[in-house]
Formats: C-alpha cells, structure tokens, sequence
C-alpha cells in the first residue's frame, strides 16, 4: 500500500506540471500528500525535510543556475547564439538541414548555453532550412532535442548541471569515464542521426511536405539584426569549454563551471558590448531567469526528499537493487524510473544519487563508471511529454502538437538514450 500512495503522490506531480499548475505549487502538494499517506508528522515533513531539501539544493547550485542563465542571455541578447547557428547551416547547407540543425544546438549546449536559449534561438532558423529542403516540419522538434538533450548532454566535460551533480557524490570530475562516455555519445550520436533521417525520408515518401504556419515570421534580410563575427559568437563557448577542462584540474566540479562560465561572460560582454542593448536589463533578466529554474528544480528535489522518508521508496530502492545482472543495470534502471516520474534529468539525480551513492560505492565500482551512468541514465525517461523542455520545444517554440512531434522526440530522447545508456552499462562492467 506504500508504495501504491507513493506512485499516487508522483501521480499527481506529474498530472499538475502536464496540466501547467506551477511546478512549486505542485511539488509542494505532492509532497503534503506523500507526507499525509506515509504517516509522516506533517509541520516535520515540510517545514524541515521539504525545506531542507528544497534550500540545501538551492544553496549548492544557485550560482551554476545564475552564471548559466545569464551566459544564455548574453549569447541571445548580443545575436551570438544565432551567429553560431547561422555559421553552422551555412557550411552544411540546405541538403544538410537535419544536421545543421542538430549540430547548431549541440555545440552551444556543450559549450554552457540554456537549453531554452538554444531553442528559441535555432528553431526560425530551422525553419527556413526545412522550408528550403522542403522537409515535413513536425520533425524540427525532434532535432531540436536531439541536438540538445542527448549525446551533447552527457559527452564526458559537458558543464550542464547533469554532469556536475554527481562529482559531488562520487568524488569524480566532469570528464570521469571519458573513453567509454565517449564512444557511447557517439553510438548514440551515430544511431539518433540514423533513425532521425530514416523517419524524414520515409516521411517524404509518403508524400509529407514543408507546412507554412501563420505564426512563421518572414524575415526581411535588409532588416535583419546585426549579427557578431563567427569567431567573436565562437569565442565565448571556447572559454567555457577550456574553462571546464583547466579548471577541473584544479577545483572540485561545481566551482570549475562557476568559474569556466564567469570567463565566458566577461570574454562576451567585452568582446560583443556593442551587440548588448541594455546591459544591465540583460544581467537582471538572466538572474530572474535564474531564480525561476532553481526554484522549480529544488522544488522537485525538496519533493524527493519527502519521498525518500517513506517505506514505499525503501521498497522500490530494495526491488530495483535485486535486479539480476550488473549493478551499474540497478542503479541506470533507479535513476531513469526517477528522473521520468518527476520529469527532471537533474531532479531525478538530486533525489536519487544521495540515497544510491554510498550502496554502489561500498560495492566497490568505478566512481568514474557510476559518474557516466548515472548521467546517462537520468537523460532518458526525463524526456516523457511531462518534460519541462519537451513541452516548450513543442509547443511554444516549434507550434506544435504532442501527435505530430513528440513518435519523433520520444525515438530521439528516451528510446535512443537508453540504448546509449544499455552499451555505456555493457562497456563500463567488461572493461572497469
């Protein structure tokens, strides 16, 4: 029965972040009710534990959300993001639509840029290359994702908060399992392409062509923003990424990205100052950007964190651990049943590796081999249509609907992922 009222709780969650009820006000909800069901002292549970988990997120993350969101901004607000996506489509071309698309997003998420930046930022022009390859549009959000949310996301040395949550568990650095997260970053690479460009041709075939929306907006190039030189737009992603690979030599992982993105944005804002309309309008927007996604992540972590109390999220840990086969399997399958029930690769890490890291450990695992996998598998189930990023790349950047995009977006993010994940798991238990 506890673990039935515990699935009810997630339940819940899940059904008022889909219906666009305020994630705070749902997790807060969530957790009252988890805490009522499991007998738990109800002031207890969400004056001390909720809040605990809820400020103890904030406090150890706040200044990775601001200095990220405010990178995003300026990569937006100076038109370096578009310079970067503009360059790309322009080398590959219109016959390489699918790709230019795909790579555009992946290297601006892997050089530190917001998700939500590089979406709405790459989507027009997106646009304009599947209109030129005259390619069915419903498939611009699975390009979108797939270049933002999968092998990107997980590429050993990435500085998403994803790859910097678990250094703190393991004792582990950004780049830790690097051969192995590499060759299955590009197994999964290789396979997302594959299938991405199998769907659009068959599409094709079938008869599907470009759509035109009344809500495309035609760009008139006379118009058209100043864009900054390629190598200026470039130059800031190659600080972060250097950044991330100096200072992780030096510092523990948190404080390296800190410092790998404050470079970014200071080489930003002196290099393209004159790009920027507004700057301390662009600070002020970062930073309240900032302070929505913290929020809402530690909001499902402080929900995690009421969960965990409860005897059914003992159970399920128990059952998941008896899983036959390697133990990397158990703790991959924990973190992706996690992250998918609270729609959050970094909520389903928050949740799960405080509870999980001291079992795999004492089991004597590679901390390196538990780093990789346990990112990858929080980037797999985290993609169901609850996602926040899912949903607004569906719906409020690409204009469309969860029929028509997400067969596309589920094959990319969740299917494709977990087989990445399955070899990652494979390679790590031959070879560690």
């Amino acid at each position: 029965m506890s673990v039935f009222m515990l699935l009810i709780g997630l339940a819940i969650l899940i059904y008022m972040t889909v219906k666009g009820i305020n994630i705070i006000i749902s997790a807060v909800v969530a957790s009252t009710f988890v805490a009522l069901t499991s007998g738990q002292d109800i002031i207890e549970a969400m004056t001390g534990t909720y809040m605990q988990g809820f400020t103890g997120y904030f406090a150890t993350y706040f200044l990775l959300f601001l200095l990220g969101a405010i990178f995003g901004k300026v990569m937006a607000e100076t038109g370096a993001a578009e310079a970067i996506a503009e360059w790309v489509m322009r080398i590959i071309g219109p016959k390489g639509a699918v790709m230019a698309v795909v790579l555009a997003c992946a290297i601006m998420t892997y050089g530190g840029v917001s998700l939500f930046v590089v979406g709405f930022a790459v989507y027009p022009l997106a646009v304009s290359l599947f209109r030129n390859a005259d390619l069915p549009r419903r498939f611009i959000p699975a390009a979108l994702v797939f270049g933002s949310v999968t092998f990107t996301m997980f590429l050993p040395g990435s500085p998403e908060i994803q790859n910097i949550m678990p250094t703190e568990f393991f004792g582990t650095t950004p780049y830790s399992g690097f051969w192995i997260g590499m060759i299955a970053s590009l197994f999964n690479f290789a396979l997302g392409t594959f299938f991405l460009h199998l769907l659009i041709r068959k599409a094709v075939n079938r008869g599907e062509k470009f759509e035109k929306y009344d809500s495309d907006i035609e760009t008139n190039e006379e118009n058209k923003k100043k864009l900054p030189n390629i190598f200026l737009a470039l130059l800031p992603v190659v600080i972060v990424v250097a950044g991330m690979v100096t200072y992780s030599q030096i510092f523990e992982a948190n404080t390296a990205a800190i410092l790998a993105l404050l470079g970014a944005i200071v080489i930003a804002c002196l290099t393209m100052f004159k790009f920027i309309n507004g700057f301390w309008d662009v600070l002020g927007k970062g930073s309240n950007d900032a302070i929505v996604a913290i929020c809402n992540t530690s909001a499902v972590i402080a929900f995690g964190k009421v969960a965990a109390l409860t005897t059914g999220f003992t159970q399920i840990v128990e059952t998941v651990l008896e899983i036959p086969g390697p133990p990397l399997l158990s703790m991959a399958i924990c973190i992706n049943l996690i992250a998918g029930l609270t729609g959050s690769a970094s909520g389903g890490l928050g949740i799960s590796l405080p509870i999980l890291s001291p079992i795999y450990l004492n089991m004597g695992i590679d901390p390196g081999a538990l780093h990789r996998v346990s990112v990858m598998s929080s980037d797999g189930l985290a993609s169901l249509p609850h996602n926040g990023y899912i949903v607004t790349t569906i719906r409020n950047i690409s204009h469309e609907t969860f029929k028509r995009a997400y067969p596309a977006v589920a094959l990319m993010a969740v299917v494709l992922t977990m087989c990445a994940t399955a070899l990652a798991v494979v390679l790590f238990t031959i070879f560690t």
